[in-house]
């Protein structure tokens, strides 16, 4: 182990040698008595993430990540290499975002053998939800009764201090007042009164944190997941984003894992615009090795409802290309909604306004923050992204369609593609979960009967059917093709403005017609094989409306 190193990032931290060289020194103790199980597999053309809940669906009698295990080998089998189970661990609120124990699998879900099951057949990713816990949690619930061990495993704030330059996801307080056994204190909470923000100035807060890592990891994590990473360190009078400690952590984190589970790769998950969202890939990647492609969601969705692919081909051509060994983790949908902050400087604000009109119109909801001069501004859009790309009047052939074209530009670009269950399964807004439960993003999130689904999924005349048999198709092409590799050449081809076109690899040509409208394509030569199809392409073509073509050059 690279202690040494260690202690240089810990210093960086805590600005103190003595206590950067105690905490290496209780980490590497730690590693030393877990048992890591890891892979040293590096990314390729196969690699795809499935993201789902572990309870995404149901069966009655049967534990929910048992039913998951059965519908991966009936449904999905290799199309995807990994599964992203959001937060498996006991919860309080925020859908599993809100932990009161990093190291339990919850109850409700199984237990860490029914996540081995899983891991047998696919790769794991996840969670660390390294900024907050529940009010809920054993260390919160400690703190709040005097116990010194959890003195300074929180933030205690200033009602009277000026928080203005903090960066706010949410219009709900900052700080949150609670009773202790020291009398009032309002504690700093980022994202609800329920999810408390840890303090990292304690070296305590970060070595429970990396313990939590080296359990996931002795549980076949393949991915570990930083979820709101951004917001780890806070710093008075800045915006307490992206700050130097910040960075300093994830660095240390993948120095670790590089040490005693080489293999395990980071992805960070911070929703903000696109120059501080590379960041976190650090310097020659000595951070990330994969960033979540924020701005693509809601472009994907731009393109889509107007019928033109300027805007995303623009973007695509001036997009930063990450060093050797990294790449951007590409998704359409998940578990959240659709940000806009990531859009900033790329669409316009009329752009931006016809997105959110798109969303009210089609049934969904629209999320705020409030602005450093208290002004409130569109932050995510709560829809399902089948609903985000309909008009009014789609027939189901349009509906699918749309679907089909935006999962192949997920599909054709660089990087590695995260499915979200929902999309795969072609579910559309669930009013049900939404309105009941007062949350917009259920929305999104509909728990599904394992039965009824299967049904569904075995009906060549089903809209789900007709939506996951194409995705599948598209990933099991994808998977056998190198030019699809994460880190194979990109070209971005400029052509008719209704058409996505790309070149990946040597001989690979992407055409995907992003419009209700039949193209001609007749400034490119697209002689070739439709991979897709195994048909033999002209050398000037006709693309229906939405159709995708893979080529391989003649």
């Amino acid at each position: 182990m690279r202690t040494e190193l260690w202690i240089e990032k810990l210093e960086e931290i805590y600005k103190d040698k003595a206590v950067a060289e105690t905490t290496a020194a209780r980490i590497k103790t730690i590693a030393e008595h877990v048992k890591i199980s890891s892979t040293r597999k590096a990314l390729d053309e196969k690699d795809a993430i499935l993201i789902t809940y572990g309870d995404s669906i149901n069966k009655e009698g049967e534990r929910p990540l048992r039913t998951l295990s059965a519908f991966l080998k009936a449904f999905v089998g290799d199309s995807v290499s990994t599964v992203h189970i959001l937060p498996f661990f006991p919860y309080t609120s925020d859908d599993g975002f809100s932990i009161t124990d990093y190291y339990t699998v919850n109850p409700d879900l199984g237990d860490w053998n029914d996540i081995s099951e899983i891991s047998k057949d696919h790769y794991l990713m996840i969670d660390s939800v390294a900024n907050h816990v529940s009010k809920q949690s054993e260390w919160f619930r400690e703190y709040l009764k005097g116990n010194e061990k959890y003195k300074d495993f929180f933030i205690e704030g200033d009602i009277n201090a000026d928080y203005s330059s903090v960066t706010r996801p949410r219009t709900t307080p900052l700080l949150t007042p609670f009773q202790t056994a020291n009398g009032e204190k309002y504690i700093w909470t980022t994202f609800s009164d329920d999810q408390i923000d840890l303090n990292y100035r304690n070296p305590d807060v970060l070595i429970k944190i990396i313990e939590a890592l080296f359990t996931y990891v002795a549980h076949g994590a393949r991915f570990i997941r930083l979820d709101a990473i951004g917001f780890i360190w806070k710093e008075m009078g800045t915006s307490c984003m992206h700050l130097e400690e910040t960075h300093a952590i994830i660095k240390l984190i993948k120095l670790i894992l590089e040490d005693t589970a080489p293999g395990v790769m980071l992805i960070t998950e911070t929703n903000v615009p696109q120059k501080d969202n590379i960041s976190y890939f650090g310097e020659n990647g000595d951070e990330a090795a994969m960033v979540y492609q924020f701005p693509l969601p809601p472009l994907v969705m731009h393109t889509i409802i107007t019928g033109n692919a300027s805007v995303l081909t623009k973007w695509a051509k001036e997009l930063y290309k990450p060093v050797a060994g990294t790449c951007y983790f590409n998704f359409l949908s998940s578990h959240d909604g659709i940000g806009l902050r990531p859009t900033d400087g790329i669409l316009t604000d009329e752009e931006k306004q016809n997105l959110v009109d798109t969303v009210l119109r089609n049934g969904g909801r629209v999320s705020y923050k409030t602005n450093t001069d208290g002004s409130q501004s569109p932050y995510e859009l709560n829809i399902s992204y089948i609903d985000a790309l309909s008009g009014e009047y789609d027939s189901d052939e349009i509906r699918r369609g749309r679907m089909i074209a935006a999962m192949a530009i997920l599909f054709s670009l660089r990087g590695v593609p995260g499915i979200y269950i929902h999309s795969l399964l072609g579910t559309r807004n669930d009013y049900y979960g939404m309105t009941t439960s007062g949350i917009p993003r259920r929305i999104n999130r509909e728990k599904l009967d394992a039965e009824k689904l299967a049904e569904e999924l075995r009906d060549p005349a089903s809209m789900r059917y007709g939506i996951y048999s194409a995705i599948k198709h598209m990933l099991d092409v994808r998977r056998a093709e190198p030019s699809f590799s994460p880190f194979a050449e990109e070209e971005v081809l400029e052509t008719d403005q209704r058409i996505f076109a790309l070149r990946r690899g040597k001989d690979l040509l992407v055409l995907i017609n992003v419009s209700n409208s039949q193209v001609e394509i007749d400034n490119l030569n697209t002689a070739g094989i439709d991979i897709l199809t195994g048909e033999s392409v002209e050398e000037n073509i006709a693309l229906s409306p939405y159709q995708v073509r893979w080529i391989r050059k003649s």
